[in-house]
């Protein structure tokens, strides 16, 4: 996985970074945007536009939120036939 959606998301789910991700890697939870970790290409595009801090690369992510490495892809695991959040119109 290269980034991850980390506490700061919780509750806010502010899809700017969904905006911006050209391949449609960010899903909707129940409680916060994640990142599925098979489909993100490392290009960073989301990090900046998270206007809560919330996006980090997987190296950098603060320890106390290392957990969430794991939450975001168990969400996957959970949630096979999940769509992503989409930046284009359907």
């Amino acid at each position: 996985m290269a980034f991850v959606i980390a506490e700061p998301c919780i509750g806010v789910k502010d899809k700017a970074c969904v905006l911006v991700c050209p391949v449609d890697c960010i899903y909707e939870s129940d409680d916060q945007l994640v990142i599925n970790p098979n489909e993100c290409i490392d290009c960073g595009a989301c990090e900046p536009e998270c206007p809560v801090d919330a996006i980090f690369d997987e190296v950098e992510l603060p320890d106390q939120w290392k957990d969430f490495t794991e939450k975001n892809a168990k969400w996957f695991d959970a949630h096979p036939d999940a769509q992503p959040c989409t930046s284009r119109p359907e």
